[in-house]
């Protein structure tokens, strides 16, 4: 089988060499391993892929005992094993044509089990991908009900992780809680505060130099989760704000899917407000 682990906890001696003495314990051979201590909150994290010839059950029972003392947070599972993504979306569709896109060239190793939406405009390509469409809308049921289908479609499936490709619409505090560290959002910024309708219009006006996106975990803080992904591009006095729209939905939809993949991989682990990201 090929495994991959992944270890959170306070910094603490020996905790590698208890690793790889529970893999060599597997009969495993260690085929990529990344580690990093954070300096101000002593928080080691561990991400290590391994092949063994035992169950996934015996690896999970032979890790878990070695490392237990050390109380970490541990994660292991089968490699081959894609995530389940519930999907959000709202009219706007370069980023879930991204994912869409990036999933049937296999490149993204994620299974969308779900695209919901509070709108009916993207229901044909949704459908036209052979994926359930699930409509929820919000201003004839509510968005308390709204988030109770969500919840349940998200339990009844096992979904792994939400993914807000441009979802309009702010989730409730309780929703966001029962998620923590499961909902990925992507956002317009490096536009310095522009808030509101028209954001790359306002930025135009400002004369700009820089737009970009960033893509983080959901919190019942409004846009202040953690940050797993950035990317920018510098624009002049010369782009309209079409020009800045097509550029903002480029930067979108790469940072997006950058973040689905690195959580899909588990390369991020939170740690307080930041986030440490293996690549």
């Amino acid at each position: 089988m090929d495994l991959i682990v992944t270890l959170q906890c306070d910094d603490q001696p020996g905790i590698v060499h208890a690793m790889t003495s529970a893999i060599l314990a597997c009969g495993g051979n260690i085929i990529e391993n990344q580690q990093f201590t954070d300096p101000e909150t002593s928080v080691f994290v561990m991400r290590t892929r391994f092949e063994t010839q035992i169950s996934l059950a015996e690896a999970q029972a032979l890790l878990a005992a070695e490392l237990e003392h050390f109380q970490p947070k541990l994660l292991i599972r089968d490699f081959e094993t894609r995530k389940k993504v519930l999907v959000l979306v709202t009219t706007e569709s370069h980023c879930l044509r991204e994912l869409l896109f990036l999933k049937e060239l296999d490149e993204l190793p994620i299974d969308i089990s779900f695209v919901a939406s509070n709108h009916l405009a993207l229901k044909e390509l949704v459908e036209s991908h052979e994926l359930p469409f699930v409509h929820l809308p919000i201003s004839a049921i509510g968005k308390e009900m709204a988030e109770k289908d969500l919840l349940k479609i998200i339990n009844d499936h096992k979904i792994d992780f939400v993914v807000l490709a441009r979802y309009m619409q702010i989730l409730s505090s309780d929703f966001c809680n029962q998620l923590e560290g499961r909902i990925i959002n992507i956002h317009h910024s490096f536009l310095p505060g522009f808030k509101g309708a028209k954001p790359y219009h306002q930025a135009h006006s400002r004369g700009v130099k820089i737009i970009g996106a960033t893509a983080h975990f959901v919190t019942a803080d409004l846009d202040e989760g953690p940050i797993i992904d950035q990317d920018v591009a510098h624009v002049s006095h010369a782009h309209l704000p079409d020009q800045l729209i097509s550029l903002g939905r480029d930067i979108e939809r790469r940072v997006l899917a950058r973040a689905v993949r690195l959580f899909a991989e588990d390369r991020i682990f939170i740690v307080g407000q930041r986030t440490i990201v293996f690549n």
